[in-house]
């Protein structure tokens, strides 16, 4: 079974092709095509939507073609499409250019091939992001003793198409997962491999976001998470101390951080609070901004860590932890959380090549959705929603 997934949900143009072996239940990844804008933006300090929809125009059937080329480099393009045996692309949340020309360019080739079409939550994709390295099963993903009869069902034009439908049944295996990028932070509690429940959420801003706005603040390129991170190695994280935000229950806030960072930035070089923000890393030493870098960081990730093990404590079955997205790539996190949790063997994170956007992390979620018998999506009415929350 080959799966071609498409991803464009935000700044990055992506495409990639993973095959499941239906006899052994191994999965392999045939290729992995990303186009970022990061050069694009970092002038700007963070992404200009308009810009990013042209982009991914320019650059979207490009990409898909060199991951058919990648992963079936002995065939031409018409053989490699045959091959194909569903579609998969992310067409909720995210930038609405971004998402529209993703999902139209999937739904045109859904129907000139004939090919099955599965709409993805980026959020899910993120979530199995962490189990592409290996090509192993994940611990909280169907299990390939239940499976039954999963054969090819021949498509209209004679050739071989998508897997017939199977009586296979996920595995009961509970799960927290804590997605954490440049547009959001959430937990979600995962009773089931294509179950998904938002138990915390951000009120605000997402602590990338909040990465991305103190960096700008320290005079650090864009994106911010990798900037601070670096600048943090030669820093104190106890220099500074900043407040943590008062939120009840598993939802978490950033804005009160950044604001509480600007303003010790401000005091601890005389400033006046109307001083343009846009200037204060001009003022700053290398010390300094390093100092800077590293208390914040520690505190963001002390509220990352905080809200998990209050999760944690709150559904006490839950036997696997998964940390996702863009800033689950932050050494610290990753230190923090294997040293936070020694009696939690279970805890995983993406390889830091599959932590930021890719469509390699979107056909995972598809082949559970396959595997479970959950039905394709018809792509003359698949909508683009830049705002559906994971269910």
């Amino acid at each position: 079974m080959h799966i071609l997934a498409i991803e464009s949900s935000c700044d990055e143009t992506a495409a990639a092709v993973l095959f499941y072996d239906e006899k052994s239940s191994k999965k392999s990844l045939l290729s992995s095509v990303v186009v970022s804008q990061i050069d694009i933006f970092k002038a700007y300090g963070g992404v200009i939507p308009e810009v990013a929809a042209r982009s991914h125009l320019e650059a979207i059937l490009p990409v898909i073609h060199k991951a058919l080329t990648d992963a079936f480099p002995n065939k031409t393009e018409p053989e490699a499409w045959k091959l194909i045996d569903y579609l998969a692309v992310t067409n909720t949340p995210g930038l609405l250019g971004s998402l529209l020309i993703g999902t139209l360019t999937a739904r045109t080739l859904s129907i000139l091939h004939n090919i099955p079409l599965y709409p993805i939550h980026h959020l899910k994709s993120h979530i199995y992001s962490a189990f592409l390295a290996s090509g192993e099963k994940a611990p909280f993903e169907e299990d390939p003793e239940l499976q039954r009869g999963l054969a090819p069902e021949p498509r209209n034009d004679g050739s071989e198409g998508r897997a017939s439908k199977t009586d296979f049944r996920p595995q009961a295996s509970e799960t927290v997962a804590l997605v954490v990028s440049g547009g959001h932070t959430q937990l979600i509690y995962m009773p089931s491999p294509t179950s998904f429940k938002i138990i915390g959420t951000t009120l605000d801003d997402a602590v990338g976001e909040a990465f991305d706005k103190i960096a700008k603040i320290l005079g650090l390129p864009y994106p911010g998470g990798p900037s601070i991170s670096v600048a943090a190695k030669t820093g104190d994280p106890e220099k500074y101390h900043f407040p943590h935000p008062n939120v009840k229950d598993l939802d978490f806030s950033f804005s009160g951080l950044k604001t509480a960072v600007l303003r010790t930035v401000q005091k601890e070089l005389s400033l006046p609070l109307n001083y343009p923000s846009h200037d204060i890393k001009n003022l700053l030493s290398p010390e300094q901004v390093a100092d800077f870098a590293a208390s914040f960081q520690r505190t963001a990730v002390d509220i990352l860590i905080e809200k998990l093990s209050l999760a944690l404590k709150k559904y006490p079955d839950v036997n696997n932890v998964v940390i996702a997205g863009g800033v689950s790539a932050n050494e610290e996190l990753r230190k923090r959380i294997a040293l936070k949790n020694p009696k939690k063997p279970n805890i995983f994170f993406p390889e830091k090549r599959f932590s930021g956007d890719n469509a390699a992390m979107v056909a995972l979620p598809a082949l559970s959705e396959i595997l479970s018998g959950i039905p394709p999506s018809d792509p003359y009415s698949l909508k683009t929603l830049p705002h559906t929350p994971i269910s």
